[in-house]
């Protein structure tokens, strides 16, 4: 037991660094190619911090049991959606949401994190589902590029030599391969804890999967949001927690089906999981739409809603 929990907290480790590794290094990749502010936004941090979901995705179909992935989305998505969003505003920093695309997306946010339960509440998420789940990313994605005035800014404009960029550039490709080495290393440590205590305490796979291997796989974008609401870009905290819940439930959850379908063989976590991804969906869509920002006392609530995720999914 002291071996596989020592095993899960140094997986969560270098799933922690791994993922600040990668967001670190793409984002100064990002800046000497000159790619805009949302696509840095959308596309470096967001997948960034979905690249650990896809690892545990295709380490969970090795291993035969799917089903962790679907819990592990589902777990984070409430995780994102409450304790990332309240951390941040108990920094002391309000959340902005008065743009047209946080207004927008936050809308196909919840939609997104809410389908898969739709579609798996006949046991399976088919093949069928992983073709819809694909395709909705892919509306998505291509709604978000009809928009031309979202890529007008360049992120960090600041110039330096050519020579000296190339070198930085070079320097932070080699750590995005060592951040995807350790993240690999991470998940199959997470992976195998999951697998050990399921077997040895008799506990559920996906009660495992969402409330331990979901909270240690949302750490880069819980890392993000603090660091972004630190240096006062709080305007990319929400665009990329929402990234962060759409990419793992459409894009991640899709490819896992469609490789191998996923059966859940014990329902009884995902129901409550279920209620309480509606409720923590439903406050996060009202504060968005009402004040047109989330306040420290509105993440206080999100907080404790995750608490009594935790409680409820304990004791039942």
């Amino acid at each position: 037991m002291i071996l596989h929990i020592s095993i899960f907290l140094i997986s969560c480790l270098a799933l922690f660094f791994a993922g600040k590794l990668l967001i670190s290094s793409l984002t100064k990749i990002a800046m000497f190619l000159g790619w805009r502010e949302f696509v840095v936004a959308f596309f470096v941090m967001a997948f960034a911090g979905s690249v650990p979901n896809l690892f545990l995705g295709f380490s969970s179909i090795l291993h035969g049991i799917p089903e962790l992935s679907f819990a592990d989305v589902i777990g984070g998505n409430i995780v994102d959606l409450t304790i990332a969003i309240s951390l941040v505003t108990f920094l002391g920093k309000k959340l902005p949401a008065k743009s047209k695309m946080v207004q927008s997306s936050s809308l196909f946010t919840v939609g997104a994190a809410v389908l898969p339960l739709l579609l798996i509440s006949d046991g399976v998420l088919g093949r069928e589902d992983g073709i819809l789940l694909i395709g909705v990313f892919t509306v998505y994605v291509l709604w978000l590029f009809s928009k031309e005035e979202r890529f007008t800014k360049v992120y960090d404009s600041s110039k330096v030599s050519a020579i000296k960029g190339f070198k930085i550039f070079i320097k932070d490709l080699a750590k995005v391969i060592l951040g995807l080495m350790l993240l690999l290393l991470a998940t199959e440590g997470i992976i195998r804890t999951a697998i050990f205590l399921v077997e040895e305490l008799k506990l559920s796979l996906g009660l495992i999967g969402i409330l331990v291997v979901a909270l240690g796989n949302s750490l880069p974008e819980i890392y993000f949001a603090i660091t972004c609401a630190r240096s006062d870009q709080n305007w990319m905290v929400l665009g990329d927690l929402m990234g962060a819940v759409i990419i793992p439930s459409t894009l991640v959850l899709g490819i896992v089906a469609l490789i191998r379908p996923i059966k859940i063989t014990n329902f009884a976590p995902f129901t409550i999981a279920r209620f309480f991804l509606i409720i923590s969906s439903l406050f996060f869509l009202y504060f968005i739409k009402t004040e047109r920002e989330i306040t420290k006392k509105e993440g206080s609530l999100l907080f404790l809603i995750y608490i009594l995720f935790v409680v409820c999914q304990l004791l039942a």
